[in-house]
């Protein structure tokens, strides 16, 4: 991906230091500088999540024992009941 960067003065003559020891082009090094923080951003950022459990409520016998049979169950409850 081709871009342009403005880049701070004080980072500019800290990459091309960096440039100077390794031998390495500009662009090599300002993609490895941002490669690794932003590597170890993400590993330092990770939040780190508990294990949520949830705990078993017993609610006590089903009403209803077989379920294939729930138009019966409905036919014969009273609507005008619910009201």
């Amino acid at each position: 991906m081709r871009t342009t960067l403005t880049i701070d003065d004080d980072l500019a003559v800290l990459l091309e230091r960096k440039r100077r020891d390794t031998g390495a082009s500009f662009k090599q090094v300002v993609n490895d500088t941002l490669r690794a923080g932003l590597v170890n951003e993400v590993e330092v950022c990770k939040p780190r999540r508990e294990t949520f459990r949830t705990r078993p409520l017993m609610l006590g016998k089903p009403l209803v024992k077989d379920l294939s049979r729930t138009g019966e169950l409905l036919s014969d409850l009273d609507v005008d009941d619910y009201s």
